[in-house]
């Protein structure tokens, strides 16, 4: 005996159900943003910045690198083509994107000497937009946070950053630290509706940050992820989250000497703000260390390789941005960010081809797959870790657009 279909009526309250769903969904889990994630956020006290800072940072990293010729042909196993790409980004664009620090890399001070770095850091920041792409392409500030003691000094801040910069320059994100409620956001979002309004900008275009430094940020007292919830309520002004390595781990009853990105307390809380973020065009960053190569040769050394790891470890986890508080983690950043991604590259570009060619392969990839692979690709272009013309040499479906089309979730095949 044939079944009959589903009825009209049945399907009907189906879609009643589903159709809000899928409305929530699409709201709540774009996607990626077609803007391609920085490596990493450079750090630098409102006290010591100036317009030069990215150049001079440079000039510093690639005298680190001369210096360290020995180190770096063992951490890339003697690829001179690596260490060639790390010193062609120092000498021409070290630093994507950068904060200017006025909360714990600052520390206290008279207010009328804040009031006077807040309003160098604006005209700082105005300056470098005339600067790229030789200037970093992202930057702003850290502000204090949000807490009773700190506030009004924090907004002040903010407020006279602005100012100064003449509004919100191109590229402008600020920081917001130390998130321990969700409240707290729309705290942030009735600060930015305000600057807004006052610069003429439209709804949602100044963008912030959130620190995870602190427990209940990751978990709530009623049991909740607070990270999840502020993502959903602070996009799209909120474009990003940021770990907070030692404030976290203190924060969390680690001792000192064991306080670092590789600590099980670290990686939990980053597995959730990546859970959380997933999908949400929020992106992740971890945190830094405190190790800087700075002292004798063996010490330089030793400081090189441990950042170098930790990146290296951090790609490998997913996390694809971190902080850098040292001219010298510049090279590391570049020399693993750029090996990584080189490395990376041959297998993801050939398993696309397949995927495009709709070939048997040795492994038959998803779609989810496939824009992964894209992802890698983008990537490892972005850092000026290969060509556009590497890439097609080895797969020639794999053409810039096409990747694009696959990343944003075109598919990438045609018709």
């Amino acid at each position: 005996m044939t079944r009959s279909p589903l009825s009209p009526s049945v399907r009907a309250r189906i879609e009643d159900i589903l159709q809000p769903v899928d409305d929530d969904l699409a709201l709540g889990y774009p996607g990626d943003r077609a803007q391609m994630q920085p490596a990493h956020t450079v750090y630098v006290g409102a006290a010591d910045v100036d317009e030069q800072t990215p150049t001079s940072w440079g000039e510093r990293a690639v005298g680190i690198a001369d210096a360290a010729g020995d180190v770096l042909g063992e951490l890339t196993g003697g690829a001179d083509v690596v260490v060639d790409l790390m010193r062609e980004r120092l000498r021409d664009n070290p630093i994507e994107d950068l904060r200017i620090d006025l909360e714990d890399g600052y520390g206290w001070r008279a207010d009328d000497v804040e009031d006077a770095h807040a309003r160098r850091a604006g005209e700082i920041l105005a300056a470098w937009t005339r600067q790229r792409p030789h200037a970093p392409r992202s930057a702003g500030v850290r502000a204090k946070g949000l807490g009773e003691q700190e506030r009004a000094r924090g907004l002040r801040t903010l407020e006279l950053v602005l100012d100064a910069a003449g509004g919100v320059p191109e590229g402008f994100v600020f920081t917001v630290p130390k998130l321990r409620d969700v409240r707290q956001v729309d705290a942030v979002n009735v600060l930015c509706a305000e600057f807004e309004r006052v610069h003429g900008l439209a709804e949602g275009q100044l963008h912030y940050e959130l620190q995870v430094e602190i427990p209940q940020a990751v978990l709530g007292s009623d049991g909740r992820a607070t990270v999840a919830q502020a993502i959903h309520r602070g996009r799209p002004r909120l474009t990003g989250l940021h770990y907070g390595t030692y404030d976290y781990s203190a924060a969390s009853g680690i001792v000192p000497a064991q306080q670092s990105l590789t600590h099980p307390v670290a990686d939990h809380a980053k597995a959730v703000m990546a859970a959380a973020a997933a999908q949400t065009g929020v992106w992740i960053s971890d945190g830094s260390t405190q190790v800087v190569p700075t002292g004798s040769a063996e010490q330089i050394a030793s400081a090189l390789r441990r950042h170098h790891g930790l990146v290296v470890r951090s790609l490998e986890h997913g996390l694809y941005q971190g902080w850098d508080m040292h001219p010298g983690h510049l090279v590391t950043r570049w020399l693993a960010v750029i090996g990584f991604f080189r490395a990376a590259m041959p297998t993801a570009a050939q398993r696309l081809q397949a995927y495009f060619d709709r070939r048997s392969a040795d492994v038959v990839d998803e779609p989810a797959t496939a824009m992964a692979l894209s992802a890698v690709i983008l990537r490892g272009a972005a850092a000026a870790a290969f060509t556009d013309d590497d890439v097609v040499a080895i797969a020639p479906a794999c053409t810039p657009a096409r990747l694009a089309d696959l990343r944003a979730g075109g598919g990438g095949l045609p018709g």
